[in-house]
C-alpha cells in the first residue's frame, strides 16, 4: 500500500512539473517583448510641494526627455508645464509659503554645481545664488515664513556656510560660517541652534548642537558612532537625532536640549533613516529601511499612535509629504514592478486620488518582474542579501543569461525600487541578481564595514559567490553569467575582469572608478567635510597606502582582461572623471579584447536625459545580446 502511495505522489509530481513546463512555455510564446524606447517612456516623476491653496503640486518630470518642473491639479491629475529646458535639468524645489512664487535648482549638464533660482508669478525666472562656481543648497522655510535657509560654499568652496535670504527684497545673510568643516544638518524653529555634524568615517560621525546665542557648541553623542541628524521639536525643547550607539542598527533618540537628557523614542530590527515633524508638529514621519525597502510611519503626535496609512493595491508607499495645513498628504507607491505613482490624501475625509499613471500605456504590467529577496552564503560564511529578478520565459528548459548587478557606493545598497533599465534587461531575457556585498549599508553596521581598506577582494569575491549561486539556479546558464554596474559597481566590474578574470563572461562598466589613486585626489572640493572618512574606508593616496591603491586599481593591471567590454561615461561627471574611462579602455584595447566605449558630452555623473538613456541601455542589450547570449544581430541574420 505504502508503495501504491509512493507511486501516486511521484506521478502527481511529474504532472506538476509538466504543468508548469507548459505553462513556462506558454508565458515564453505570449511574453511581449519591449524596445528600449517603450521602457524608457515610462515617466519619472518626484517631489511634490503643495501651493499655499493646496490645489496644485509642485513635482519634476522627465516627461519632455529631460526633468523639468510642472504643476499637478490635486483634484484631477491634470499636467501644466512650468519649464520647458531642453539642456540642464530643471528640478522643482518648492512653492513659496503665501503665495505661487516657486523655488528651484539647476546645475551646468550634470557637474552638481548647483544654483538656486525662483519662478515670479509673471513666469519670469530670477537666479537667487549668482556666484560663479559655488554650490547652493535649500535648506527649508523659516517658521514665520518670511525667509528661506540656503548653503553655500560661495567664501571657501570646501565647506557650505548656512545664510537666510529674505524673500520680499532677496538680501541674504549669513547665519553660520563653517570653519571647521561641519556638515550643516538641521536648523530650529527660532534659528538659535544649528544640528552640526562632523564625518570621522563612513559609518561614524560626531553630533554637535551649535547654540547661536551662546556662541557655544555641545557634542551629543558620548561613544564614536553612526549618527545622524533627525529634527527639532516644533518648540524647540528638544532635538531628535538617529545613532547605531547600542546595536547593530539606528535608533531614534530625543535629546533635551536644556537638561542634556537623552532617550530612545522609536527602535527597530533594521535602521531608522530618517525622522521629522510636519510644519505645526501634529505628525512624526518616520522612514525606516527595512530589507531594501523602506517602510513609513506616521505617527499622531497627540494620541501617541500611528495613523493607517492608504492601501494601494498591494504596492509599497516609499514617501510622503503634507501640506502647511497637515490636513493633505502626498504619497508615492510602487515596487520593483511597478514605477513609483503620485496620490494625494484627505486625512480626514480618508480619500485618496491617484495623479498620475507613468508605466507606459503600451506596456502590460504583467510582462514585468517583481523581483524576490534571496540571500546566499559567502566564500567565508558572511550572508549576502540580493535583489533577484527572474525572466517570466526562464525555465529549466529555456535555460537563460544572467548578470551580477552590484550598486554604486561605495557604502549604497541595491533597493527593491523600479528600474527600467533592469525591467529592459529582464525584459529580453537576462536574470538580475543586484548584489549587496558586504560594506552595503542598510543590514547593520558591522557588515556596512566589513570592506574596509579591502575593496576589490572580499567585496569582489562576495559578487564571484553571486555568480555562483546564480550557476546553481535551475533557470539560468551557467556558461553565460556577466557582471555590471555603475560608480563603484562599474570599479567591481573591472575589477572582476582584471583579477578574476575567467569568472564572468563580459562586463559592463558605467562610469566605474579605475584608478584609485587619481579618484580620491580629485574628490569634488565640496566633498572636503567627507574627505578623511573616504581616506579612512579606500586609503590615503598621500601616504603609504597608494601602494595598495595602485594594487586594487584596474588601469594598472589591464593586461590581465580577457573578456568583452563595455564601458559608458558622462564627459562632465566631476566624481569619476572622464580619463578614468578612456584610459581603461586605451588599456583593454592593447589585449585584443572586444571593447565598446559609449561617451555622452552632455552628461555627468549618471545619465538624465532620455535620449541619452536610450542610447546608452540599447547600446548595453546589443552589447550583452553579442557577446554574452552571442545571438547574431537581427539585421545580420538571413530572412
Amino acid at each position: 500500500m505504502k508503495k501504491l502511495t509512493l507511486l501516486f505522489v511521484i506521478a502527481l509530481s511529474t504532472i506538476a512539473c509538466k504543468t508548469k513546463e507548459k505553462e513556462a512555455d506558454s508565458i515564453s510564446k505570449t511574453l511581449k517583448k519591449y524596445s528600449i524606447e517603450q521602457m524608457m517612456d515610462n515617466e519619472s516623476v518626484f517631489g511634490g510641494s503643495f501651493s499655499p491653496d493646496k490645489s496644485k503640486l509642485l513635482v519634476t518630470s522627465n516627461r519632455s526627455g529631460i526633468y523639468n518642473m510642472y504643476t499637478v491639479s490635486t483634484s484631477n491629475g491634470a499636467f501644466t508645464p512650468i519649464t520647458a529646458s531642453d539642456s540642464s535639468s530643471v528640478f522643482g524645489t518648492s512653492y513659496f509659503p503665501k503665495d505661487n512664487r516657486m523655488l528651484f535648482r539647476m546645475d551646468n549638464n550634470g557637474d552638481e554645481i548647483y544654483h538656486i533660482y525662483m519662478r515670479n508669478l509673471d513666469g519670469s525666472t530670477k537666479e537667487l545664488t549668482p556666484e560663479k562656481g559655488a554650490r547652493a543648497s535649500f535648506y527649508g522655510w523659516s517658521k514665520d515664513e518670511k525667509t528661506f535657509f540656503f548653503a553655500s560654499n560661495k567664501r571657501d568652496k570646501r565647506f557650505m556656510d548656512v545664510y537666510e535670504m529674505d524673500i520680499e527684497n532677496f538680501t541674504s545673510k549669513m547665519l553660520y560660517e563653517n570653519k571647521e568643516g561641519y556638515n550643516v544638518a538641521a536648523i530650529s524653529n527660532n534659528r538659535n541652534f544649528f544640528a552640526l555634524s562632523k564625518t570621522v568615517n563612513t559609518n561614524d560621525s560626531d553630533l554637535f548642537l551649535f547654540d547661536r546665542t551662546k556662541n557655544e557648541t555641545t557634542k551629543i553623542n558620548k561613544t564614536l558612532s553612526g549618527n545622524s541628524a533627525a529634527d527639532f521639536s516644533t518648540n524647540d525643547t528638544d532635538f531628535y537625532y538617529t545613532t547605531d550607539a547600542d546595536g547593530e542598527f539606528a535608533s531614534l533618540m530625543k535629546y533635551n536640549i536644556a537638561s542634556g537628557k537623552i532617550e530612545k523614542v522609536l527602535k527597530k530590527d533594521w535602521d531608522v533613516s530618517g525622522s521629522y515633524f510636519t510644519n505645526n508638529g501634529k505628525y512624526r514621519v518616520t522612514y525606516v529601511n527595512e530589507d531594501a525597502k523602506n517602510v513609513i510611519e506616521v505617527l499622531d503626535v497627540a494620541t501617541g499612535e500611528n495613523i493607517e496609512l492608504p492601501n494601494v493595491d498591494g504596492k509599497s508607499i516609499t514617501s510622503v509629504g503634507f501640506s502647511r495645513d497637515e490636513s493633505m498628504m502626498r504619497f508615492y507607491a510602487g515596487g520593483s514592478h511597478t514605477p513609483s505613482n503620485l496620490y494625494v490624501y484627505d486625512l480626514k475625509t480618508k480619500k485618496q486620488t491617484q495623479l498620475t499613471d507613468v508605466l507606459n500605456k503600451e506596456i502590460d504590467a504583467s510582462d514585468l518582474v517583481n523581483a524576490k529577496v534571496i540571500r546566499y552564503p559567502s566564500f567565508d560564511g558572511v550572508t549576502i542579501p540580493a535583489i533577484y529578478y527572474l525572466p517570466h520565459q526562464a525555465n529549466k528548459d529555456h535555460k537563460v543569461p544572467a548578470l551580477v548587478w552590484v550598486h554604486g557606493g561605495p557604502g549604497g545598497q541595491s533597493r527593491q525600487n523600479f528600474s527600467s533599465r533592469i525591467q529592459f534587461l529582464v525584459n529580453h531575457g537576462y536574470a538580475v541578481l543586484a548584489v549587496n556585498n558586504r560594506g552595503s549599508s542598510g543590514y547593520g553596521k558591522t557588515f556596512f564595514t566589513m570592506d574596509d581598506l579591502n575593496h576589490g577582494e572580499k567585496d569582489l569575491q562576495d559578487c564571484v559567490e553571486g555568480k555562483n549561486w546564480l550557476a546553481k539556479q535551475p533557470q539560468i546558464d551557467a556558461d553565460k553569467i556577466g557582471i555590471i554596474g555603475g560608480s563603484y559597481g562599474g570599479y567591481m566590474t573591472m575589477a572582476a575582469l582584471t583579477y578574476t578574470p575567467e569568472e564572468f563572461a563580459v562586463g559592463v562598466n558605467i562610469y566605474g572608478v579605475t584608478n584609485w589613486m587619481r579618484t580620491l585626489k580629485s574628490i569634488p572640493s565640496w566633498w572636503e567635510s567627507f574627505r578623511e572618512a573616504l581616506y579612512k574606508e579606500l586609503g590615503n593616496p598621500h601616504t603609504a597606502d597608494s601602494i595598495r591603491l595602485k594594487r586594487i586599481s584596474p588601469l594598472f593591471h589591464t593586461d590581465k582582461v580577457t573578456k568583452p567590454l563595455m564601458v559608458l561615461q558622462g564627459a562632465k561627471d566631476p566624481r569619476v572623471l572622464q580619463i578614468e574611462s578612456d584610459e581603461i579602455v586605451a588599456g583593454v584595447r592593447k589585449n585584443g579584447v572586444p571593447v565598446e566605449y559609449v561617451l555622452f558630452n552632455d552628461e555627468g555623473h549618471g545619465f538624465v536625459k532620455k535620449e541619452n538613456q536610450i542610447e546608452s541601455n540599447s547600446r548595453i542589450l546589443k552589447f550583452l545580446d553579442k557577446h554574452l547570449k552571442k545571438e547574431e544581430p537581427l539585421e545580420n541574420k538571413e530572412l
